[in-house]
Protein backbone atom coordinates (compact mmCIF):
# COMPACT_ATOMS: atom_id res chain seq x y z
CA UNK A 1 0.00 0.00 0.00
CA UNK A 2 1.59 3.16 -0.82
CA UNK A 3 1.16 6.93 0.32
CA UNK A 4 -1.70 7.98 -1.72
CA UNK A 5 -3.20 5.17 -1.28
CA UNK A 6 -3.35 5.93 2.80
CA UNK A 7 -4.22 9.43 2.07
CA UNK A 8 -7.18 8.88 -0.39
CA UNK A 9 -8.96 6.37 1.87
CA UNK A 10 -8.22 8.78 5.19
CA UNK A 11 -9.49 11.36 3.12
CA UNK A 12 -12.94 9.23 2.22
CA UNK A 13 -13.12 7.90 5.72
CA UNK A 14 -13.02 11.82 7.04
CA UNK A 15 -15.23 13.25 4.48
CA UNK A 16 -17.68 10.42 4.85
CA UNK A 17 -17.62 11.14 8.95
CA UNK A 18 -18.22 15.01 8.51
CA UNK A 19 -21.03 14.37 6.07
CA UNK A 20 -22.94 11.81 8.54
CA UNK A 21 -22.74 14.49 11.47
CA UNK A 22 -23.78 17.31 9.14
CA UNK A 23 -27.09 15.31 7.85
CA UNK A 24 -27.60 13.93 11.24
CA UNK A 25 -27.27 17.54 12.82
CA UNK A 26 -29.46 19.22 10.35
CA UNK A 27 -32.34 16.25 10.88
CA UNK A 28 -32.38 16.96 14.86
CA UNK A 29 -32.76 20.51 14.95
CA UNK A 30 -34.56 20.95 11.18
CA UNK A 31 -38.24 20.72 13.33
CA UNK A 32 -41.03 21.27 12.20
CA UNK A 33 -43.27 23.36 13.43
CA UNK A 34 -47.35 22.05 14.27
CA UNK A 35 -50.76 24.45 13.90
CA UNK A 36 -52.96 24.15 16.63
CA UNK A 37 -55.44 21.86 14.78
CA UNK A 38 -52.53 19.55 13.94
CA UNK A 39 -51.86 19.32 17.32
CA UNK A 40 -55.59 18.95 18.84
CA UNK A 41 -55.27 15.97 16.10
CA UNK A 42 -52.70 14.13 17.52
CA UNK A 43 -53.77 14.82 21.26
CA UNK A 44 -56.76 12.87 20.07
CA UNK A 45 -54.76 10.08 18.81
CA UNK A 46 -52.00 9.69 20.91
CA UNK A 47 -51.78 10.49 24.35
CA UNK A 48 -48.18 10.48 24.84
CA UNK A 49 -48.03 14.00 23.10
CA UNK A 50 -48.06 15.44 26.53
CA UNK A 51 -44.79 16.75 27.80
CA UNK A 52 -43.09 16.63 24.74
CA UNK A 53 -40.97 19.13 23.44
CA UNK A 54 -42.90 20.84 20.63
CA UNK A 55 -42.62 24.36 18.53
CA UNK A 56 -46.25 25.71 16.88
CA UNK A 57 -47.20 28.37 14.87
CA UNK A 58 -50.22 30.59 15.03
CA UNK A 59 -51.73 33.74 15.80
CA UNK A 60 -51.95 35.69 18.91
CA UNK A 61 -55.81 35.55 19.47
CA UNK A 62 -56.55 39.61 19.71
CA UNK A 63 -57.15 40.42 23.73
CA UNK A 64 -55.64 37.56 25.12
CA UNK A 65 -52.65 38.82 26.31
CA UNK A 66 -51.87 39.07 29.66
CA UNK A 67 -48.50 40.41 31.16
CA UNK A 68 -47.24 40.01 34.43
CA UNK A 69 -44.25 42.30 34.88
CA UNK A 70 -43.31 41.28 38.38
CA UNK A 71 -43.09 37.76 37.55
CA UNK A 72 -42.17 38.72 33.61
CA UNK A 73 -44.86 35.98 32.72
CA UNK A 74 -46.95 36.61 29.74
CA UNK A 75 -49.99 34.47 29.23
CA UNK A 76 -52.24 34.13 26.41
CA UNK A 77 -54.24 32.13 24.29
CA UNK A 78 -52.81 30.68 20.30
CA UNK A 79 -55.42 29.80 17.14
CA UNK A 80 -55.55 29.00 13.23
CA UNK A 81 -59.13 29.88 13.12
CA UNK A 82 -59.68 26.24 14.35
CA UNK A 83 -58.47 25.10 17.24
CA UNK A 84 -56.94 27.11 20.06
CA UNK A 85 -54.50 26.69 23.04
CA UNK A 86 -53.90 29.16 26.49
CA UNK A 87 -50.06 29.19 26.08
CA UNK A 88 -47.88 30.56 29.56
CA UNK A 89 -44.34 32.18 28.82
CA UNK A 90 -41.77 33.36 31.17
CA UNK A 91 -39.05 35.64 29.90
CA UNK A 92 -38.60 38.96 28.31
CA UNK A 93 -41.09 38.83 24.77
CA UNK A 94 -39.44 40.19 21.66
CA UNK A 95 -40.39 43.42 20.66
CA UNK A 96 -42.32 42.42 17.63
CA UNK A 97 -44.64 40.28 20.21
CA UNK A 98 -48.25 42.59 19.91
CA UNK A 99 -51.83 41.73 20.32
CA UNK A 100 -52.64 39.13 17.41
CA UNK A 101 -49.04 38.71 15.80
CA UNK A 102 -48.11 35.74 14.25
CA UNK A 103 -45.75 33.81 17.13
CA UNK A 104 -43.82 30.43 17.04
CA UNK A 105 -43.85 28.88 20.63
CA UNK A 106 -41.57 26.21 21.64
CA UNK A 107 -41.99 24.42 24.60
CA UNK A 108 -44.23 21.35 25.95
CA UNK A 109 -48.31 20.49 26.31
CA UNK A 110 -49.22 20.28 29.75
CA UNK A 111 -51.91 17.59 30.83
CA UNK A 112 -54.65 20.28 31.57
CA UNK A 113 -54.47 21.34 27.87
CA UNK A 114 -52.28 24.88 28.38
CA UNK A 115 -49.34 25.07 26.87
CA UNK A 116 -45.81 25.74 28.90
CA UNK A 117 -43.60 27.83 26.26
CA UNK A 118 -40.15 27.96 26.76
CA UNK A 119 -39.51 30.55 24.17
CA UNK A 120 -41.49 32.97 21.81
CA UNK A 121 -40.61 34.36 18.58
CA UNK A 122 -42.78 36.75 17.14
CA UNK A 123 -42.93 37.67 13.33
CA UNK A 124 -42.81 41.56 12.46
CA UNK A 125 -46.03 42.49 12.14
CA UNK A 126 -45.31 45.92 9.34
CA UNK A 127 -44.09 45.22 5.71
CA UNK A 128 -41.16 47.40 4.31
CA UNK A 129 -42.21 49.06 1.40
CA UNK A 130 -39.77 51.29 -1.03
CA UNK A 131 -40.12 55.09 -0.33
CA UNK A 132 -41.93 56.83 -3.28
CA UNK A 133 -39.31 58.48 -5.49
CA UNK A 134 -38.72 62.08 -4.33
CA UNK A 135 -39.17 64.37 -7.32
CA UNK A 136 -36.50 66.99 -7.81
CA UNK A 137 -37.35 70.79 -8.63
CA UNK A 138 -35.99 72.78 -10.92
Amino acid sequence: MNARWKFVTAGTLILGTVGYLMASGIKETGVYYLTPSELSRKVQDDNSIYNVGMKIGAKVVPGSVQHDVASQTYTFRITDGTATYPVTYRGLAPDTFTDSSEVVVEGRLQQDGSFRATTLLAKCGSRFEAAPPTQKSA
